[in-house]
């Protein structure tokens, strides 16, 4: 009997991975363009959310979010791509639509250059927007006004997005109040790795288990060398490697729609050759989340720790907002284990399973949404939405998407004693 259960179970397992990997694979489908992983500009669901257990009310939000749309990163991509594309038209090493490209180019460099790493106004525009959605789907924590933190970064996408998000919720409610700080101080709530944070801790930092068996994965790396045939006749004389070159173009054609220039390189890469490669770049930003999430146990510490307080009544805040980066955002969602995101498999394949990279594109975001029942407040419950939609935590429940907060508490608290 007991073998028979244990087998069961292990069934029930393996129809339930495979229905999330093809949930994601259905997902891409879809929408091609969430292969641009964390290049992936926000979206805003269409998906209703559940209705709350009688009796019980929102109060209080906490919320870590990801900047929102930029330019790109640094400056290299722009010079180099800069630097190539004008020596091979001198040397009429470009195609046709290689030179079409080249004009366009050419003609917004000066806003890429200028731009760089800056938030566009796709950016400003989805802080606003997410603001305003927050505030009309939990308008039992806004209506009355109240007090509001917000903490972010000291790079200026992160205060910008913060300024956005900020001034939509006072437009929604001029009797909220709203303390914004962007200062060394506040670090460890919102970036701890930032070199000027005086309370930068060090953590252990984990191999994803997939790594180990990487030779199991097919990798494909033709696309590159696809894209450059596409763009120049010949790359013998010209500046950099072929997969250097590949890789700026691709980087280039992905960050394009952040900042409203998805036109630029024609039809040299298409979403869906993009989206064909998208299972071998997820494995490698799963490596890359997973391997610092203890890390941002300082976030965590900093989410107890002021929900405790509003719990308590020691804080009269309504909701505590943390505007930082993707390199902690993702590694954030792991050590939440939101959706199965902690769950570290060794197959490969089945990294698709728990994680996807477009959950940490452009102004990607986690709201824990509290709720107070008539029996006070040891009656709390909690759930958490990743870009607007209800996801699943690491512990079971009864009535999804709504958790115990004592329940989660304790387990989040455990995980943190563990791994400090």
């Amino acid at each position: 009997m007991k073998r028979t259960i244990l087998l069961l179970i292990t069934v029930l397992t393996a129809i339930a991975s495979w229905a999330q990997g093809n949930a994601a694979l259905d997902q891409l489908k879809a929408d091609p363009r969430r292969a641009y992983g964390t290049d992936y500009p926000y979206t805003f669901t269409t998906q209703p959310l559940t209705k709350a257990p009688k009796g019980y009310k929102p109060f209080y939000i906490s919320h870590y979010a990801r900047h929102g749309s930029r330019y790109y990163w640094n400056s290299t991509l722009y010079q180099e791509l800069s630097r190539l594309l004008t020596t091979a038209h001198e040397k009429q090493l470009l195609t046709a639509e290689g030179e079409a490209f080249f004009n366009k180019f050419m003609a917004a460099k000066d806003e890429l250059t200028a731009g760089v790493s800056e938030l566009s106004d796709l950016g400003w525009e989805q802080h606003q927007r997410i603001a305003r959605v927050m505030y009309n789907s939990f308008p039992e924590v806004f209506k009355r006004g109240g007090n509001v933190l917000a903490i972010s970064s000291l790079t200026g996408r992160c205060v910008l997005s913060m300024s956005s998000f900020c001034q939509e919720l006072v437009q929604c409610n001029p009797k909220i109040e709203i303390r914004e700080q962007s200062a060394r101080k506040t670090l460890d709530g919102v970036v701890p790795t930032d070199n000027q944070n005086p309370l930068k801790r060090k953590f252990r930092r984990d191999t994803a288990r997939w790594e180990r068996n990487r030779a199991a994965f097919t990798f494909d790396e033709s696309l590159r060398d696809k894209v450059v045939k596409r763009v120049f006749v010949s790359t013998d004389s010209l500046p950099g490697n072929l997969r250097n070159i590949g890789s700026n173009l691709i980087n280039l054609y992905t960050s394009l729609p952040n900042i409203g220039h998805e036109g630029m390189m024609g039809h040299l890469i298409t979403d869906d050759e993009i989206a064909a490669q998208w299972e071998q770049s997820n494995l490698g930003s799963y490596s890359w989340v997973f391997e610092p999430q203890y890390e941002m146990i300082p976030i965590l510490e900093d989410i107890i720790k002021k929900a405790d307080a509003v719990i308590k009544g020691s804080s009269d805040h309504i909701a505590d907002l943390r505007f930082g980066h993707d390199t902690c955002l993702g590694p954030l969602t792991v050590l939440m284990g939101i959706n199965g995101a902690d769950k570290d498999p060794e197959d490969p394949y089945e990294v698709k399973n728990c994680y996807q990279n477009w959950q940490t594109g452009k102004a990607s975001n986690i709201q824990l949404v509290f709720y107070r029942g008539k029996k006070g407040d040891d009656d709390i419950l909690m759930k958490c939405l990743l870009n607007g939609v209800e996801a699943r935590l690491p512990i079971s429940t009864d009535q999804f998407p709504y958790y115990k907060w004592t329940d989660l508490r304790q387990f989040y608290q455990a995980r943190i004693d563990k791994n400090k």
